[in-house]
């Protein structure tokens, strides 16, 4: 039989013929030692041109598509496609990978930069966002991502001369990006009027913001800034490809096939026209002449590279340009299929697609001869004697060349499909044609190739041929997967197989037949190999396929799947594979990466010299995984290692699914929640011991800490024992089942990792027990092996996924360094190198792997060993290289490097652990034996056999077995700690004694539970076929055990302690002995499962037995018979109980039914459920009834409580459940859902749970996880509250404390950002700018002999010289985000300036000068706001934004960090969360930020925002939260409160730890919505809540309440820092005693209220701030307020409108004051020179519109509800007010002759009235057949015409006051107009701008002057145009900083200022303007 192991022999890459010119740009560079490096398919190549010689890098795994230098040119970055595509920085001197950058890109990376340090690198994606990503690639980490824009991005470059400056080029845009913390922020290159908007192809930077970049047209555009400045028309002839940047200047090059250079000021030096070279390819001039096209230049010195479209690499000596110099060469585009080898000389011929046969010299490794011929080559062959070259052709037709001269010898068509395959008879005779119509023509060569026959039988296209070595036949494969026969040269085929047995075939390139069987992998049905070519000679065979890979195998190989070694390089399918004539090379191509590669062949090495293998090679072996196939010589596998390798601990239900669950269960609950349910128990338990220790399946899990204490695992706690007092200390941060333990080198700190969906690891302090860092988010299923580094800084874990993922973390920070694949295998254990900490290994099934971390990634290579083997165990030796490892057969592995140096034979059967000494190792394995080693493994010093005669007589308990298998072994303190596979864990005494300190049952489940009657024992029995007794007093040992036949579920002691029963697997129970354990008797009565067993009370006459097959047996225990039968059950038993009698049996079934029956008969009662609360029952086991209805949780379809038991003194019932949670109810349990205490310990089930008899401990066993836990109950008065873990109940209490209209709104209110707003007034119609003009009835001919046009526009100042405004610049703001806002005010530079915010500008207001200064950067609403205290931070200040998707992109919530005074951006966090940030806060030191999403899983995330670095993140609650805070002398710890909601954070590494406040300490204490928090010392906690108390929190738990604190909600609370004092603000009416402000003693209990003196009836405050004797106040109603300590003294600071809209808008004809009349009824003047508001009148309406009389003495309001009021400015006396309409009154004017009044309503009308009458305004006249409601309206200058803006964008005129419509155009347009408000008319088309299709231009006013008009929109953008604009889309300036919404705008007097107003802000802004000089 055929050997089944790969080949001895390999292959080793020689050359590539070739380079990646299509579809990739800029992939060609000089490196610093003067080589080329390029790539071509998957391969990256260093090429040295003088000595001709290749280098490759083969660390990708398909095509790579980009490349870029570092700029110490020796460092290389290459990204690839594929659908998890990576980036690999490599060296391009040793060809060894630096680092792998992967987990962000998708589908491909087009574009890589390295910035001008080298630290950072750029990447852009290929996905549908084209995703831009900078890293920090040394530590393979992601600073920033960003999507990069919605079309194709086709380079991208960092700015050289600024830092965090990027530019990006690609489809029709060009974007500069600023890099700012984690934030990426591009703005739109702007092409104005100097360019053509077109697509980019790339660009350069150059100093003072120029850039450079080359477009699709062959223009150059030059930018400065983001403006394009100038374009160098016609730089190439077409698009330009490529522009690199030198010292000397600039090269491009392009489609046109020329190179430009240039000096550094872009002037032109010289041309260098590749097309006229004579060498290189030159396309037939016919239908593709596209001739040459540049792709890549590189410029260095006088060296110029150029790399082609066609596969050519030129390169070119400036002084000497005349003659380029062709270095490379390959095939064009197009697939490449065709390959021949030259029968007699080392010569290779390919044909491709692109139409050329080329001929290839494999010892120069250069083309030596190119023909073109005039279709696609498919097929090659050479004649025997080497004269004649045949080529198949695409058309169907084949040419036969001279080799010699390439002169055409005959060109023949016979067929219409390609000519797929043809071969030369090895007689030389006759050549074979086979083409795609399924046949093989046979033609005679020397009758000039006269067809000779045909063979047909195939009924699909041919794929390969070969002929006998006599000539006479000729076999071939078809697509259809047929092997057929032909007799030669007639092509009649053989059907008798017999005469075919002798035949030798002169080759074998055929992928069907016995021969090559193995080349197809097993239980496949697949085509994919394409190519085959058996070596004679060596026996063996190159496959080729279509997934890249070159394999090598022994030939014959006649089983499926055989043993390859594999080679990568190609990228995608390879065509065709060839030994060259004398099987030197291998020669293989690709089709789509059109590449020639030539692989030399190594036969059969020496094993001596295996050892010095060029790196070269063992980077091509290290891809060749022996096989895909099952190894099937492999020894059998040891049954334990078969068993754990089968464990997958999988879950059906997580712990983390549990709040989803609940949330899906709630919605159907919500009517149960509203019932008064049963309150938690006042009493709780402590865990107290644990028997039990996980050996059964972990390794390598037991350790003796610093202080001697023992540590290690069972179910999800970690234990650490103490031997001395026999006491046990419990991490109980885990959920779920521990699976690996790994110690600290300091031996103080311990790493655990755990089963989960996302599973965590946990590294906790022994002695404080306290989490130091939490790592979670890499792992799936669960964590299998962790190891520390040396230094104790790095911890290596690894996976349970199918790839058995390796992570290797800095555990402190929980930062995750690198990872990897491990293997398709189990991985047993994993550790860190101690000398190189950048070095690991793995070892596990079948395989050792050594790895080294390659910046995010780590490479791994196999160990060389010959036959494959389980590795159990391993460990480092004395040297970095030295390792030693234990194999599932029982030896020792020693190797050095990667290479196997010999075994030692160790023990019998596996050696499962192997733990390095100083002078030596020792070594423990299944046979029981601990063996001690010296260094080298050369002599075992000493053994101890684990035995029972060797145990000391202090031992904690009894071994089960001689030899138990070994699983752990740790060293220390004189002693050697030994853990078994059976639950054992001892100590061996270097002198020989064996002390046992702990054990717990065997694998299996744990379900039987009993305790004694009167003494401190319990019962267990296990489906470990054993029966112990514990003893559960201070001594805490296993007393006796005894082996079962069968494994048991249940036990119980009888009344008087002296007997047990035990019920077991097969059916059978057995009453034994309590003291000896001896057999009393037995019985077999059933064949299922018994379930659970039973003694009456009292004397113990009866005994009740419940089997699975649903009967219980009633027995007399005196008599020993069978006395009773209950039958009528339908399920299996799962509980029983007895009454006090002894007369009553209740049962409990699967099916969840509840029955009755009367004992000693069995029959069976039906009792009514209110007799059964009667009935005094003896003991409580059963989990069914109304008295436990409470116990069954919400989401009872995925648990199930699988144990109860009540306590003996009746008012606590424990119960335990299917998610392995322990659980105390207050009994009786009625109603459901009731609360309870909760307690995790156990990991999966919870089976049994009893208590002792006097309800001093509850005991509790766990199925999976086979202990056996012992609680103390600590009962009520008890006050140290202890872990439990939370005590809630699954439903909340619906009451959250009343309700209030502001945190209503607050919560619901949904935050939109301004781009996605829509308008705000109900419009109808066609827009203006989509609007089609009809043309004017008398359009005037070009020369008019009439008058000149009269002015739009009558102008004020005609005396001067009119100036056009160029700027507008922000004044003043005012404004206060107040009303859904909080904690948003703050003081700076002790209390001289106050800092706030309103829309999107942060304001800080010097409180001396008055002035303002703004923060502007924002690009959307800011929502919170806050400062930094620490005083290394003076001024930081962090405000938070609204945002949509959290997908990184501009419109991204995000965070900036800036300084107060400069106004300086510090940092940009974009996040996740969608909606917005509504909460942010610093920490203690002031380098974290703490932030809250509105998104719907409200996010908390925690940064450090210098580097804009995400620390961690988690899901909050589900419902809104309000406020998070840190604690004021804290990093790590806050609080968070919201919809009832608290949780107390903690921050352990990168994860957030919480818990929820436990309310049950204080009596009726419910959750309510908490809306504010604060902090006392000794770990108090403060928060308000909605209906006023403050509850007081130490730790997590509820202490007291302030009741009443505040009337109303307590919306804020400031802890101030330096006396600890404590202001609160809510909601209240002011009275003597009480006030809406209140400042606290440290704990709340004394305090202080101010009363703000604002006249309003409800004070409502919303921000406090306490500063040196001031407090600062920010309240609903926009003030801001301070108020002193001393005297009570209230100061506005701050005015603005309580609510919005703002929307009437007056300014004061002559001086710099003007009106705004709002929706809350206000009406307020404003003086700008002064920056403040004047006075206010209340309206007790919502007002719509103001404005004032031409003299400035009256004013006119229009208000909602139709009526309008005019007031005498001067004593603001109402001199008349009218209502004539019953909507809102939309406009309103005065004549500038002061006569009439117009009145624009709603009700689609303008109402005329005249001034002149006197005050009681009657109508005179109003304008009908208006379309829709009126806007804005104008007067003429004369008063006798007004023009009216309306709701269905038209624009109508009419006379005034007649109210008749003027239509006629030309009349129209010689108006001259007073004033200019609408938005519409041909005038002012222009303002309307692409993109409104949702929202509108709402206002607009034209300047006095006349020359200019500003407008607001909707999207909250103030623009600037010229006046009149009459061409659509007129260039402007537009201006941010109001939220979406404009309303109103208006230039006051002289257009010194510009008004705006704001209606989603109800902010006013007032902007300087800026004129032009004259």
């Amino acid at each position: 039989m055929a050997d089944r192991t790969a080949p001895n022999c390999h292959l080793r890459l020689e050359w590539v013929y070739g380079y990646r010119g299509h579809q990739c740009r800029n992939n060609l560079y000089y490196t610093a030692a003067k080589e080329i490096v390029y790539f071509v398919a998957g391969v990256g190549v260093v090429y040295n041109t003088r000595e001709h010689k290749q280098k490759f890098y083969l660390g990708h795994n398909d095509d790579i598509i980009s490349l870029a230098l570092h700029p110490e040119r020796v460092l290389v970055a290459t990204g690839q496609v594929g659908k998890e595509p990576y980036i690999c920085v490599w060296d391009s001197y040793t060809l060894q990978t630096v680092s792998i950058l992967k987990d962000v890109h998708t589908h491909g990376i087009a574009c890589l930069a390295f910035d001008l340090e080298g630290q950072c690198l750029v990447s852009v994606g290929l996905d549908s966002k084209n995703t831009i990503c900078v890293w920090d690639w040394r530590r393979g980490k992601v600073l920033a991502a960003a999507p990069g824009h919605t079309d194709r991005i086709f380079d991208i470059s960092w700015d050289l001369y600024q830092p965090s400056k990027l530019v990006s080029c690609g489809v029709k845009h060009i974007k500069f990006w600023s890099l700012c913390g984690n934030a990426l922020t591009p703005k739109r290159g702007v092409f104005g009027k100097t360019g053509d908007l077109q697509t980019i192809l790339c660009l350069a930077c150059a100093k003072d913001e120029v850039t450079y970049s080359g477009a699709l047209n062959g223009d150059i555009y030059v930018w400065k800034g983001i403006n394009l400045m100038r374009t160098v028309q016609g730089a190439h002839g077409s698009g330009i490809f490529s522009m690199n940047v030198c010292e000397e200047g600039f090269a491009t090059g392009g489609r046109d096939g020329c190179v430009r250079l240039w000096d550094l000021n872009f002037k032109p030096i010289t041309v260098i026209d590749l097309r006229e070279t004579d060498q290189g390819y030159k396309v037939a001039r016919g239908e593709n002449s596209r001739g040459l096209s540049v792709r890549s230049v590189c410029w260095r010195g006088d060296h110029i590279l150029v790399g082609t479209q066609d596969s050519e690499i030129f390169e070119v000596v400036v002084h000497d340009r005349t003659k380029p110099f062709l270095i490379m060469q390959g095939h064009c585009e197009g697939e490449l299929w065709a390959l021949a080898v030259h029968p007699t000389k080392p010569l290779a011929m390919t044909g491709s697609d692109d139409r050329s046969v080329r001929i290839w010299s494999l010892i120069d490794h250069a083309l030596i001869a190119r023909c073109n011929m005039e279709e696609p080559i498919r097929c090659a062959a050479v004649s025997t004697d080497g004269i004649h070259l045949a080529l198949g052709m695409k058309d169907g037709s084949f040419t036969v060349l001279r080799v010699r001269d390439m002169t055409e010898v005959v060109h023949i068509k016979d067929r219409k499909e390609a000519i797929h395959e043809l071969k030369y008879s090895p007689d030389g005779a006759h050549l074979a044609v086979g083409s795609n119509d399924n046949s093989v023509d046979i033609y005679g060569v020397v009758q000039r190739y006269k067809k000779v026959g045909e063979c047909i039988g195939s009924n699909s296209f041919i794929t390969h041929m070969d002929w006998s070595t006599d000539s006479k036949y000729l076999q071939t494969n078809d697509g259809s997967g047929r092997r057929l026969f032909y007799r030669m040269p007639s092509g009649k085929e053989v059907t008798n197989r017999e005469e075919l047995k002798l035949v030798q075939w002169a080759s074998w390139t055929c992928v069907l037949g016995p021969e090559v069987n193995g080349i197809w992998p097993k239980y496949s049905d697949i085509n994919d190999i394409n190519s085959v070519d058996a070596n004679f000679n060596n026996q063996v065979l190159v496959t080729a396929d279509d997934y890249g890979l070159v394999k090598l195998l022994r030939y014959p190989c006649v089983k499926k799947g055989a043993k390859f070694k594999k080679y990568l390089g190609h990228s995608a399918h390879i065509t065709n594979a060839r030994w060259s004539h004398d099987y030197q090379w291998v020669i293989t191509i690709g089709g789509a990466d059109h590449s020639v590669f030539q692989w030399k062949f190594v036969p059969e090495r020496k094993s001596k010299e295996a050892v010095h293998i060029a790196t070269q090679e063992t980077f091509a072996d290290s891809n060749s995984e022996e096989s895909d196939s099952d190894q099937s010589d492999v020894p059998e596998m040891d049954s334990e290692i078969e068993q754990e390798t089968q464990l997958t601990y999988r879950r059906q239900v997580y712990k983390e699914d549990l709040p989803q669950l609940k949330e899906q269960c709630k919605e159907k609950h919500r009517a149960t929640a509203m019932k008064k349910r049963e309150r938690a128990p006042g009493s709780g338990v402590k865990l107290h011991f644990i028997h039990g220790y996980r050996g059964y399946d972990c390794r390598s899990n037991l350790f003796y800490t610093q202080t001697g204490e023992i540590v290690y695992h069972v179910a999800a706690i970690g234990v650490v024992y103490n031997r001395q007092q026999n006491t046990q200390r419990f991490y109980m941060g885990h959920d779920d089942d521990i699976l690996c333990l790994a110690i600290h080198p300091l031996k103080d700190f311990v790493a655990t990792g755990q089963v989960g969906r996302d599973s965590s690891i946990h590294i906790w302090d022994t002695e404080t027990l306290k989490p130091m860092s939490v790592l979670r988010g890499f792992h799936q299923l669960g964590v299998c092996a962790l190891d520390f580094s040396v230094d104790g800084k790095r911890l290596a874990s690894v996976g349970l996924d199918d790839n058995h993922t390796i992570v290797l973390w800095d555990w402190r920070k929980g930062e995750k360094l690198s990872a990897m694949r491990g293997s398709k295998e189990k991985i047993f254990v994993v550790k860190i190198n101690p000398y190189l900490p950048d070095k690991l290994i793995t070892a596990g099934v079948k395989h050792m792997k050594f790895w080294h971390k390659a910046g995010g990634g780590l490479i791994g290579r196999k160990g060389n060993m010959g036959k494959t083997e389980t590795m159990m165990c391993a460990v480092y030796g004395w040297s970095e290289e030295m390792v030693f490892s234990g194999t599932c057969t029982g030896d020792i592995c020693i190797w050095r490097d990667m290479f196997l140096m010999k075994t030692v034979k160790a023990h019998d059967g596996p050696v499962f652990s192997v733990h390095a000494l100083e002078k030596g190792f020792v070594t423990g394995g299944k046979d029981g034996i601990v063996a001690l080693w010296d260094d080298t493994f050369e002599r075992c010093l000493k053994t101890y056999a684990i035995k029972r005669a060797v145990l000391a007589p202090g031992s904690k308990g009894l071994l089960l077995e001689d030899n138990p298998s070994i699983r752990a072994i740790s060293l220390g303190h004189g002693h050697i700690l030994v853990g078994t596979k059976n639950g054992e864990i001892l100590e061996v005494d270097k002198s020989g004694p064996i002390t046992l300190l702990v054990q717990g049952h065997m694998e299996g489940e744990v379900w039987g539970l009993a305790t004694h009657p009167h003494l401190p024992l319990c019962a267990t029995v296990s489906d470990d076929k054993t029966l112990r007794i514990w003893d559960l007093s201070p001594s805490h040992c296993m007393l006796a055990v005894r082996k079962l036949r069968k494994g048991g579920r249940c036990c119980c002691f009888s009344p008087d302690g002296k007997a047990l029963a035990v019920g077991l697997n097969d059916g059978s129970f057995l009453i034994v002995n309590a003291d000896t354990l001896e057999d009393l008797v037995s019985f077999h009565h059933r064949k299922d499962i018994i379930s659970d067993i039973r003694f009456s009370p009292g004397s113990g006459k009866y005994l009740a037995v419940a089997s699975g097959d649903t009967f219980v047996d009633i027995y007399n225990v005196m008599s020993s018979k069978r006395v009773g039968v209950c039958k009528g059950c339908l399920n299996y038993i799962t509980h029983l109980d007895w009454d006090k009698r002894g007369k009553l049996l209740q049962v409990n079934t699967g099916a969840k039914e509840q029955f009755f029956f009367e004992a000693p008969r069995g029959k069976r009662q039906t009792i009514p459920a209110t007799e059964v609360e009667k009935i005094d029952w003896s003991t409580w086991t059963c989990v069914l009834g109304t008295s436990v209805e409470g116990i069954w949780p919400l989401i009872n379809e995925v648990t199930e409580v699988t144990a109860a038991c009540l306590s003996n003194d009746r008012k606590v019932l424990a119960t335990g459940d299917d998610l392995g949670y322990v659980k105390l109810f207050k009994y009786p349990v009625k109603g459901k859902y009731a609360k309870f205490k909760r307690y995790v310990a156990h990991s999966t089930h919870v089976t049994n749970v009893r208590w002792t008899h006097d309800d001093s401990l509850l005991v509790t066993v766990g199925g999976g996880d086979t202990c056996l836990m012992i609680w103390a109950h600590e009962p009520e008065g008890h006050r140290e509250f202890k872990q439990c873990d939370s005590e809630e109940s699954d439903i909340e209490s619906e009451d959250d404390g009343g309700y209030d209209s502001d945190v209503t709104r607050e919560n619901e209110i949904n935050y939109t950002i301004k781009a996605l707003s829509s308008n705000m007034r109900p419009m109808m119609g066609v827009k203006p700018h989509l609007q089609l003009k009809e043309p004017s009835v008398d359009e005037r001919p070009p020369v008019s002999r009439a008058l000149p046009q009269p002015e739009k526009l009558q102008t004020n100042n005609v005396g001067k010289k009119k100036r056009p405004i160029e700027d507008l610049v922000l004044e003043l703001v005012f404004g206060y985000r107040g009303n859904d806002c909080r904690n948003n005010v703050h003081y700076l530079n002790e209390g001289a300036d106050i800092i706030y915010h309103t829309a999107s500008i942060g304001i800080v207001l010097n409180l001396t000068t008055s002035c303002q200064s703004f923060y502007v950067e924002h690009s959307d609403d800011i929502l919170c706001l806050t400062i930094n205290q620490h005083p290394k931070f003076p001024n930081v200040v962090a405000t938070g934004q609204v945002g949509d998707t959290g997908d990184m992109s501009a419109t991204s919530p995000s965070i900036h960090v800036w300084d107060a005074m400069t106004k300086q951006t510090l940092s940009v966090l974009r996040c996740f969360h969608s909606g917005g940030v509504c909460s942010i806060s610093f920490s203690a030191t002031g380098k974290l930020l703490l932030s809250v999403g509105l998104d719907p899983e409200h996010t908390v995330t925690i940064w450090k925002w210098q580097e804009g670095a995400k620390v961690a993140s988690r899901l909050g609650h589900t419902q809104r939260i309000f406020v998070a805070e840190f604690r004021p002398d804290s990093d790590t710890h806050f609080v968070s409160v919201g919809i009832k909601h608290v949780r107390f954070w903690t921050l352990a590494g990168r994860a957030l730890l919480s818990k929820k406040g436990v309310l049950s300490t204080i009596e009726d204490a419910r959750m309510q919505t908490m809306l504010s928090v604060a902090f006392g010392a000794n770990n108090l906690t403060f928060t308000g809540t909605i209906s006023g108390d403050v509850c007081v929190w130490k730790e997590h738990i509820l202490v007291r309440i302030v009741a009443k604190a505040h009337t109303g909600p307590v919306f804020t609370m400031y802890t101030t820092l330096r006396d600890g004092l404590i202001v609160t603000g809510g909601k209240e009416r002011p009275s003597k005693e009480g006030g809406a402000l209140k400042l606290w003693d440290q704990e709340l209990k004394r305090c202080r209220a101010f009363r703000l003196e604002t006249g309003q009836i409800i004070d409502c405050v919303r921000s406090v701030c306490r500063g040196k004797g001031k407090i600062l106040v920010g309240t609903r109603n926009a003030e801001i307020i301070e108020v002193g300590e001393k005297n009570a003294a209230c100061n506005i600071l701050v005015n603005g409108h309580m609510d919005g809209p703002i929307w009437g808008l007056g300014t004061h004809p002559s001086r710099d004051v003007f009106l705004s009349a709002a929706e809350d009824g206000t009406v307020r003047l404003w003086d700008i020179p002064e920056k403040k508001m004047l006075n206010k009148v209340n309206l007790g309406h919502p007002a719509r519109t103001i404005s004032y009389s031409p003299e400035g003495d009256m004013v006119a309001i229009g208000m909602k509800n139709g009526e309008f009021i005019i007031l005498l400015v001067a004593s603001l006396k109402i001199w008349g007010k009218k209502r004539d309409r019953r909507s809102p009154i939309q406009d309103i004017r005065f004549s500038p002759n002061s006569c009439y009044l117009a009145v624009g309503s709603t009700e689609s009308a303008v109402d005329f009235y005249d001034l002149t009458l006197g005050p009681q305004l009657n109508r005179i006249n109003c304008c009908r057949d208006i379309p829709s409601f009126v806007m804005q309206m104008d007067f003429s200058a004369d008063s006798a015409y007004v023009q009216i803006s309306t709701g269905a964008y038209k624009r109508l005129v009419y006379e005034v006051p007649s109210g008749k419509q003027v239509t006629e155009q030309s009349h129209i347009d010689r108006i001259t107009w007073a004033t200019w408000t609408s938005v519409l008319g041909d005038e002012v088309i222009g303002i309307w701008s692409r993109n409104t299709d949702k929202a509108d231009v709402t206002c607009a006013c034209v300047s006095h002057s006349g020359l200019n008009i500003v407008t607001g929109d909707d999207f909250g953008m103030v623009k600037l145009f010229d006046f009149p604009c009459p061409e659509k889309f007129a260039k402007h300036k537009r201006f941010l900083g109001h939220s979406a919404h404009l309303t109103n705008v208006r230039f006051t007097n002289g257009d010194r200022f510009v008004v705006s107003a704001g209606g989603d802000d109800r902010s006013l802004f007032v902007w300087r303007c800026v004129h032009a000089p004259h």
